[in-house]
């Protein structure tokens, strides 16, 4: 049987296939493997993932795909701790970023990208990941995603660049003032997760014009600086994968026809694109 992982920081998807074709989807915690020791990694898997296996035995094969996982090192690593909880097993282990183009693409070429709280974005060649433009994080880079939104967010908010209507309710729905932002931003870890966790705010005010506004630029930017700088960006469509862009996704549309681009398919989340694609290489059947 071959064993798929999409690994995030929050949790882990898995989905298990049979050769007759049979799902079984569970999740665990997640985990950033580039945080872990690989005696860490082997002991979260040994302690979360084997006892939702009947017969770890009949797995043949992990594919594993995971933020994080952008090194030699690292994939080495995640690679050993799923080996040390199942010595028999064959292993391979990606990027988050080529579960997205395989989910969105299958075996054609196209762009695939990614918008949660980080956004990330490449060029596809139907096989593998033949040019990325680098995201660079919520300070440097990671236009249209949700640390970004927020940190866009919190700023308009705290220099009342807003109607002070949406200031005020800002406040009042979320109970932050400038002090305990500023600390959740600069003195604690995770702050792109906590800006990131502001999106829900945008969503709930989409219909205000400037909220609009600061979401559709966002996008813009995310299409102007990276997705415009692959070959051919006028004519493949764009496919997405990623709470931001399923919910924002007529403003996305909007963005991307306004940059000269276009959207194809866009995926809450990957495994449905990933199962597809392993049964239709017939991987499944190891």
């Amino acid at each position: 049987m071959l064993l798929i992982a999409d690994c995030g920081s929050s949790k882990i998807e898995w989905a298990l296939l049979s050769p007759a074709g049979d799902t079984a989807r569970f999740h665990t915690p997640g985990m950033n493997a580039l945080m872990l020791t690989p005696a860490e990694i082997q002991a979260r898997f040994a302690a979360e993932l084997m006892p939702c296996l009947g017969d770890p035995a009949a797995v043949g094969r992990v594919c594993f795909y995971g933020a994080g996982c952008v090194s030699d090192e690292v994939c080495g690593n995640v690679a050993a701790g799923i080996r040390g909880v199942m010595p028999e097993v064959v292993v391979e282990v990606y990027t988050d970023l080529l579960a997205a183009a395989r989910a969105l693409c299958g075996q054609e070429a196209g762009i695939a990208c990614i918008l949660g709280t980080g956004s990330n974005s490449c060029l596809y060649d139907g096989n593998s990941i033949v040019s990325n433009v680098s995201p660079l994080g919520y300070i440097l880079g990671d236009e249209g995603s949700g640390a970004v939104l927020g940190r866009t967010l919190v700023g308009d908010v705290l220099k009342r660049q807003l109607p002070s209507d949406i200031c005020d309710e800002f406040h009042s729905r979320t109970g932050l003032d400038r002090l305990t932002i500023i600390n959740n931003v600069y003195r604690q870890p995770g702050a792109n997760k906590f800006l990131a966790s502001l999106v829900p705010f945008l969503s709930e005010n989409i219909s205000r014009p400037e909220i609009r506004n600061l979401v559709l630029g966002s996008f813009v930017s995310f299409f102007r600086r990276n997705v415009r700088s692959y070959a051919g960006h006028e004519s493949i469509p764009c496919g997405f994968v990623g709470s931001v862009a399923y919910y924002f996704a007529d403003v996305l549309r909007e963005a991307a026809a306004v940059s000269g681009c276009k959207v194809g398919t866009i995926l809450k989340a990957p495994m449905d694109g990933l199962i597809k694609y392993h049964s239709l290489n017939k991987l499944s059947a190891i």
